[in-house]
């Protein structure tokens, strides 16, 4: 009789929303198909399944509310590709919006449709701030559990956390939900989490569950508002009043509340 494998630690995952093979960042929320016609062979080469939408309009755009989703949608993928647990992966570029046309097979191109565009450290630079304080916070995980030979899934498991939906305590885990929310206590920093994903394509309200130490909320991200506001330096969190936030559509949130 064969062993069971072993479990797979959190920490040994790699994750990604864009790599080598297949669509950009950028164009997966620029284009619903490949544009693969460079190529030479008719389109017919790459994948067809890139899961991607293109927020209304194929291709580059001058529409700004186009646009502005689209932005909305890349700060989207890079908040919950940076802030996993497992190691991330960012595709060389993504950190700017670099395009590939929709060329998602661009394997036979040593040209300018493969190559680095510097001038897009500019034309993106809330995109490139954004990922930047994204990681500068990543380098302050704590790195206690490696100390004491305890792995990421049992410190997960030992947390206090829970999850919710618009209304505390009451996720929606359906096929058809587009939002969910969870609270988690960050014990190295003495605060608390809480994530807001709205992937609905109207605003929500949600509940905010009620903090120990009466702190309030503070708004770390928003990737519905413009930049500088989008993302803070954690410690600028701005308290945000009452009892709920409103998350705009498509949108993802992440508010801190001091423990002590």
């Amino acid at each position: 009789m064969s062993a069971l494998p072993a479990r797979r630690e959190a920490e040994q995952s790699v994750n990604f929303v864009t790599c080598h093979d297949g669509f950009t960042l950028n164009d997966l929320v620029s284009y619903n198909g490949k544009h693969n016609e460079a190529n030479g062979e008719n389109n017919r080469d790459g994948a067809d399944d890139n899961k991607s939408w293109n927020c209304g309009v194929e291709g580059p755009t001058a529409d700004p509310a186009v646009e502005r989703l689209r932005n909305r949608q890349v700060k989207n993928f890079l908040t919950v590709t940076l802030l996993s647990i497992g190691l991330p992966m960012l595709l060389m570029g993504d950190e700017v919006r670099r395009t590939q046309g929709g060329n998602n097979n661009l394997y036979c191109h040593d040209d300018a449709h493969a190559w680095f565009d510097w001038t897009l450290l500019e034309r993106h630079r809330d995109v490139h701030r954004f990922v930047s304080l994204l990681n500068a916070r990543r380098l302050m995980r704590s790195v206690r559990h490696e100390e004491q030979r305890v792995s990421l899934a049992q410190l997960i498991a030992q947390a206090n956390k829970a999850w919710h939906g618009v209304k505390l305590n009451q996720p929606d885990w359906g096929d058809a939900s587009h939002s969910l929310a969870f609270e988690v206590e960050l014990k190295e920093d003495r605060r608390l989490g809480h994530f807001i994903f709205n992937a609905y394509w109207e605003p929500l309200t949600f509940e905010l569950p009620p903090v120990p130490s009466a702190r309030p909320w503070r708004r770390w991200i928003d990737t519905a508002l413009d930049s500088p506001q989008d993302i803070v330096p954690w410690e600028e969190a701005a308290p945000v009043p009452g009892h709920v936030y409103r998350a705009e559509a498509r949108s993802v949130v992440v508010l801190l509340a001091d423990l002590a």
